[in-house]
């Protein structure tokens, strides 16, 4: 299996919009209404929107592409965190999703290693994230990646308001090669 993971460009927005609505769909639509799926989806991970987000400097966004076949991707901003977040130059883990048939396989593993080097690259020396209180297997993956719960926050799917935990960690104060 080869990992390749590259930064996101603009020419990457269709193929980024469709992955991203296919790894939203995979994680939350067994619990959630399908008209707040769609909802969601619809607003968050158009093309136009992922072109946007492509193009923002207070975005990073990396792509995961396995034997030539895009296979999941991050994307980091620069954000207001909530207040109980703290540590030194926090920066947002925004987004982070691995296809189904990726995973299980260490590939989050390497892109949360490559996650920490682009954020050390932008000045961060705290990662936060949202994750959802159900989401049981990535709560696991990011409390064995040294994360830990420091609050909630609402997050909104469709027109349901429903609560995220906020993991908070230090970058590692060593990084090189994309690897911690």
């Amino acid at each position: 299996m080869s990992i390749v993971i590259r930064a996101g460009v603009a020419t990457d927005a269709t193929a980024l919009a469709e992955l991203a609505a296919q790894t939203f769909r995979e994680t939350f639509a067994a619990d959630n209404r399908p008209e707040d799926i769609a909802l969601h989806t619809a607003h968050a991970y158009g093309t136009s929107q992922q072109e946007r987000e492509l193009v923002d400097p207070d975005i990073s966004t990396l792509l995961v592409e396995i034997d030539g076949q895009l296979a999941g991707y991050a994307q980091l901003r620069s954000s207001v965190p909530p207040a109980f977040v703290i540590g030194e130059k926090p920066i947002e883990l925004w987004r982070f999703y691995i296809a189904q048939p990726w995973q299980g396989r260490g590939v989050a593993q390497v892109l949360l290693r490559k996650v920490e080097s682009e954020a050390y690259r932008r000045g961060g020396r705290t990662l936060w994230l949202g994750v959802w209180e159900r989401n049981e297997r990535a709560k696991t993956f990011y409390h064995k990646s040294g994360f830990v719960d420091k609050g909630s926050h609402i997050f909104m799917v469709g027109t349901d308001a429903q609560t995220d935990r906020i993991l908070v960690r230090p970058l590692p104060t060593v990084i090189s090669n994309g690897t911690a």
